[in-house]
């Protein structure tokens, strides 16, 4: 048996980069640009999943609806939370600590920002909306609308990768990964197809 999920990133909140982690921006008119341009006329979808925050939520239930395929929410999707880095720009954050961000993106544990959620529960809930969601959908292909976070730690997952190297991922604003899982003899094999990319044709 074989399943395929697609992660798409959001676009561009309202308000532009910035740490934002939980709190809840809508799309910006750009960012409902990049989301629509990102998955074009594609239609091999067969269920919707969403983190629940409205820069995913609203653009999964559109897309949703113009395709007539089912949505569902998975609230173990959300972001992370930043702590006292919510809603601060990365140069607002360099200000006065200009190697903040070098160092928290070398080793995010030991810099992690204060209040922050820890990145071993961090992962450990995407891991667990993961195995969720694959029991739920077994053999579908799927489209999950989610974070850069979220993404980070499910290529973490996949890979065997420690999720404190994760940071060193980029994904961008409305990038595309894929990933596929073979079932086989009571065991799975995750795959990543591509990464930070565009859906192909057809």
């Amino acid at each position: 048996m074989h399943t395929t999920i697609d992660l798409i990133r959001h676009g561009e909140p309202v308000g532009g980069r910035k740490y934002r982690g939980q709190t809840d921006d809508p799309l910006s008119e750009k960012g409902w640009a990049q989301m629509w341009a990102a998955v074009g006329d594609y239609a091999r979808w067969q269920h919707i999943v969403s983190s629940p925050l409205s820069r995913c939520q609203a653009f999964a239930e559109a897309l949703a609806e113009k395709r007539g395929i089912p949505v569902s929410v998975e609230a173990r999707f959300k972001e992370v939370t930043f702590g006292v880095w919510e809603g601060q720009t990365a140069a607002q954050l360099s200000v006065d600590q200009p190697d903040l961000l070098f160092n928290f993106k070398c080793d995010p544990v030991t810099h992690r920002p204060a209040g922050a959620e820890p990145i071993v529960d961090f992962h450990a809930r995407v891991a667990a909306g993961w195995d969720a969601v694959l029991a739920a959908h077994p053999g579908k292909h799927l489209l999950v609308v989610c974070h850069a976070g979220v993404i980070r730690m499910l290529l973490a997952q996949v890979l065997g990768m420690p999720p404190q190297n994760a940071y060193r991922i980029q994904v961008g604003s409305a990038a595309i990964s894929r990933i596929t899982v073979e079932a086989r003899l009571g065991r799975s094999l995750a795959t990543l197809q591509f990464h930070d990319g565009v859906l192909p044709k057809g």
